[in-house]
C-alpha cells in the first residue's frame, strides 16, 4: 500500500495561523506548515476528510478522483467536512463512493448528498469487521467523543495485497483490552495521534510522553515491529518544536509526519535497525525522511 499523508496536524492546523507563541512562530519562518491531518491510501481510499483535504490534495499533485470509499473517524470539523461530497457531485462521472463511519456521521451526511449521487453509506461501529474495493477495514475503539461514548473510531487497515496499516487519530491512551484485540497485528505502519506535547493534556488526545508509552505498548504485544514505520500525526502548536518531537520519537524508533509524506507499506528495503545502545530503533523512514 502506498499511503500519502495530506495533513498531519491538528483542527486548527500547526502553525495557528492566529497564534502568535514560539512554536507557530517558529514554524511560519521555517514554512513548515500542517493541515488538517487525513491520509489517501493507494489513490482509491481516503481516511478522514476536513474541509481542507481536498485542496490539499491537489497542491501536492494527488488527484481525489479514483476514490471509492472514505473512511471517517469522528465527527469533529476537521475530520469530516460534507461539503467535499456537494463537490463530488457536480462531477458527471465521479463514480460509485462508500462513505464509513459511525452513525452520527452518516445522519449529517445525507444532507449533503443528492438523491441521484451514487453515494453509499455504511454505518459502523467499534468491533465491526467490512470488505470494500479489496481491503479488510476493521474498526476499533477510540479514546475520543464527539457527543456520545462510541461516536469515534479507529481503523485497522489490509490492503489487496496483504500490507497492514493502523490509523490511530484521533485517541487518547488505548486501554489494555484495546492491546489484547490487535496483539500480533504486525502492521507495516500505524499513524499515532501526538496532538499535545508537554503543555496541555486532553483525555481524547496523546501528549508526547502518552505517545511514547503506547508505542511501547503496540511493541510489546506484537502490534508494531522492527520494519513497521510508526508516523506521529494530528500535531498542534502545543509541541514545544518539531524539533523536540523528532528526537522524542527517535528514541523509540518513530518520526513526526509531515504533509505529503508518502509510506510505502511493506518497504522495499528495512526502514531501520535496532539501535543497541538504546533498545530501540534508529535510521531512516520509507518517506526519505531522516529520523
Amino acid at each position: 500500500m502506498e499511503t500519502v499523508l495530506l495533513g498531519t496536524g491538528a483542527a486548527d492546523g500547526c502553525p495557528n495561523a492566529f497564534c502568535r507563541c514560539d512554536s507557530c512562530t517558529s514554524a511560519l519562518r521555517r514554512r513548515d506548515i500542517r493541515g488538517q491531518t487525513a491520509a489517501l491510501v493507494d489513490g482509491t481510499l481516503l481516511i478522514d476528510c476536513g474541509p481542507e483535504v481536498p485542496a490539499a490534495a491537489a497542491r501536492l499533485g494527488r488527484t481525489l478522483s479514483d476514490v471509492r470509499t472514505i473512511l471517517i473517524t469522528h465527527d469533529h470539523p476537521d475530520h469530516f467536512g460534507p461539503q467535499a461530497l456537494l463537490f463530488r457531485s457536480w462531477i458527471a462521472d465521479a463514480g460509485p463512493l462508500d462513505l464509513v463511519g459511525p452513525a452520527d456521521i452518516l445522519d449529517r451526511a445525507g444532507d449533503w448528498i443528492g438523491p441521484d449521487d451514487p453515494v453509499t453509506l455504511r454505518p459502523v461501529a467499534v468491533g465491526d469487521r467490512i470488505a470494500l474495493s479489496g481491503y479488510d477495514i476493521q474498526v476499533l475503539e477510540a479514546k475520543h467523543h464527539v457527543y456520545h461514548t462510541g461516536d469515534s473510531v479507529l481503523y485497522d487497515v489490509t490492503g489487496p495485497d496483504g500490507s497492514r496499516i493502523l490509523w490511530a487519530t484521533d485517541t487518547g491512551p488505548p486501554t489494555e483490552d484495546w492491546f489484547v484485540q490487535i496483539a500480533g497485528a504486525r502492521y507495516d505502519a500505524v499513524f499515532l495521534d501526538t496532538t499535545f506535547g508537554d503543555t496541555r493534556h486532553s483525555p481524547g488526545h496523546h501528549t508526547l510522553d502518552d505517545a511514547l508509552t503506547t508505542i511501547s505498548a503496540l511493541r510489546t504485544c506484537g502490534a508494531i515491529h522492527d520494519t513497521t514505520e510508526v508516523v506521529g500525526v494530528h500535531m498542534s502548536h502545543h509541541h514545544r518544536s518539531i524539533d523536540h518531537v523528532a528526537a522524542t520519537l527517535a528514541a523509540v524508533g518513530a518520526r513526526p509526519g509531515a504533509d505529503g509524506d508518502v509510506v510505502v507499506s511493506p518497504p522495499a528495503h528495512p526502514a531501520r535497525a535496532i539501535n543497541p545502545s538504546l533498545g530501540t530503533e534508529a535510521g531512516i523512514g520509507r518517506s526519505g525522511r531522516p529520523r
